[in-house]
Parts: C-alpha cells; structure tokens; sequence
C-alpha cells in the first residue's frame, strides 16, 4: 500500500524534533494520533497562523519520542496524556485502561469479575471465598516490602529513619489473604474484626495502635457511621470498577493527572541517588509514605504500574482528605528535587 506523502505541518514537526537532536518519523507521528497521544495535524498550529507550532505539542511530540520503544508499550505514560487532553474521547479510552488493570490479575487467575456471586447466602459467601483462595494459589508474599528493604539497609548503613508507624511489610500473608478476600467480596466477606486480627498477626507489637483503631470504628459506630464501609474496599473489585465507570470525566482525568504526575515525581526523586538519600527520611514522616509511596507511589511501566495508578486513582476520587494529602506530598517532593545539596529545609 503505497504510504501518503507527510503533510507540511508533520514535516515541519519532524523539522523542530530534529532540532533537538531527537529522530521522529511520519509513522510514528501518525500513530500517536491514532491513540490520541497526538494532536490532529490541524490542531498544531496556535492560534491565527499558518505555520507556527504549538510549543505544547512539541513538547508533547519529544516527550513521546523519549518513552517510545519499537514492541513495547508505554504504559501508563499514555494515560498522563489522554488525562492532559480532558476529552471526551482521551476520557473514555482512560477509562477503559483503568478498568483492563484493575480486572487484569483476576482475569490472570482465570477469574471473571462477572462471574463472581453476590448476597449474603452461605453459598455465595463460600464460593467467594474459594475464588480469594485461587486467587492467592501458587503466589508467594515476599519476606520485606519497599520500607523494610530500606531499613534493613539503612541499619547495615548506620542510618537513623523514622520509626515504623504500621505493619514492617504490606506483604505479610496474614494480610495478603483477607486483602484476597476483600477484593473479590468487599466487606461481605471481611469484617472490621478480620482486618484488626490480620493486623495483629502481621505486626505484633501493633497493640496500642489496634486499640485506637478499635476506639475509632466504635465511636463512629455510635454516631451511625460504618467506617468500613466508606473504604474504597468496601464493594470488593466490582466498587472499585464501579467508581472508574461512574466517575465524570473531569474527575476522572483531574485525578490521573494527578496521580501519575506523582508517581513520575518520586520515580525521578527515587532515580537521582544524592537526591533519594536525604529525601527519603523526610518523606517517611509524612502519613503519605504509608497511604501511597509504600501500596503503589513507584509505578514501574508495565502491568504492576497500571495497578498502582489505578488503585490510587480510586484513593483520589474516593478516599475523604486523600486527595489534598497527595497534592501536598507532590509539593514536598518537588521542593526536595529542587533543593540544593545539603539543604535540609523542605
């Protein structure tokens, strides 16, 4: 088939990618556009011109070249540019790709979302169970998660880090399998006890703040508020694809904005050692190293990654308060990237 000669504007674009000493092609151009990464052609010019390209959609065309390799896929790179465009269309092909990840490792399990039983029988209760326990089968719960593969260095180092506010690994298998549970069947299938037992196995000096916990839930009880049943848990995998499907698009692509512009942020804090080493211990007395950097904040490209986002994506639109807390973790880690080194301040 006998390709279409490249248009002025995509030549002109090919042009000023060159002039940062960056190759583009015509193909690449042309299907960058088709996944809606690009501007159409006829969107690249500003305002009133003929010939004078948008610096965003430069910007935008050298951002892609940079992250695009032959047979693999971007990831949730990708999302941060449908969420930038905010349309209609970029929101709808978000909101697909939220919900492929999310229903991605039940369906690697052999599980199908749809299939899964409702109500509050004995017999949907345990055939729920049954799928929580396939879908653990053959999984192993690594022995130390992200903050305790850095304490354990930091005490062969010598260095002093915060003291540990929650359990040492969020892999332990005491709370791998009521998770398990809890994603398949929402609170149908775990209850505040289960949680509060699953905690006391994984972290066994954990009893006071058990305790506080306990308190919490029982004088929010009082006042008629379950406070289970505001976590974004609480349906199970079928609440959490609920909310990306009912979300409205503006909301939908304000909080992936959001939510990979952070991961990006630490993922670029995180690469630069000098950086990572004095910014670490100021980010671990944040509530945010708990609630986002140590369940998903570093979102490597691929499967694992999309997850991440997408589950933070939730915490965003649904979690009371989380959302300002990620804005003002993002503002924390922007200033430690730009302190100078030595500067202890931010």
């Amino acid at each position: 088939m006998t390709r279409t000669k490249p248009s002025a504007i995509d030549l002109a674009l090919i042009a000023e990618a060159g002039r940062h000493e960056v190759t583009v092609t015509a193909t690449q151009l042309e299907r960058w556009r088709q996944q809606l990464w690009l501007a159409r052609a006829k969107n690249s010019l500003t305002p009133d011109s003929a010939t004078e390209l948008r610096p965003d959609v430069v910007q935008r065309v050298l951002h892609l070249a940079a992250v695009s390799t032959p047979g693999r896929s971007i990831s949730w790179i990708a999302w941060t540019f449908w969420a930038i465009d905010d349309t209609a269309e970029s929101a709808t092909r978000l909101r697909n790709a939220l919900v492929a990840a999310l229903k991605r490792p039940l369906e690697r399990a052999g599980i199908d979302i749809g299939q899964v039983p409702t109500g509050d029988s004995d017999e949907a209760f345990h055939a729920r169970e049954d799928i929580a326990a396939q879908l653990l089968k053959n999984r192993r719960s690594p022995r130390r998660d992200l903050d305790g593969i850095l304490r354990s260095h930091a005490a062969e180092a010598g260095v002093e880090l915060p003291p540990a506010r929650t359990v040492a690994n969020i892999f332990h298998r005491a709370l791998t399998e009521p998770g398990a549970r809890l994603l398949v069947g929402g609170t149908d299938n775990v209850s505040f006890d289960d949680v509060m037992e699953s905690w006391a196995k994984a972290w066994p000096a954990s009893t006071e703040v058990i305790d506080l916990i306990r308190d919490a839930h029982r004088e929010a009880a009082l006042t008629g508020v379950d406070l289970m049943a505001q976590s974004p848990m609480a349906g199970g995998m079928t609440g959490l694809v609920r909310a990306v499907e009912q979300a409205e698009d503006k909301a939908l692509c304000a909080a992936v904005r959001a939510c990979t512009k952070a991961s990006g942020t630490l993922g670029t804090l995180w690469a630069r050692e000098e950086v990572a080493a004095r910014a670490i211990p100021r980010l671990m007395h944040d509530v945010m190293w708990d609630q986002w950097v140590r369940v998903g904040g570093l979102a490597p490209a691929g499967a694992a990654g999309e997850a991440a986002i997408a589950i933070s994506t939730i915490q965003y639109l649904l979690t009371p308060h989380w959302a300002e807390d990620l804005h003002r973790f993002q503002s924390l880690m922007e200033a430690l990237l730009a302190a100078p080194a030595g500067d202890p301040s931010p």
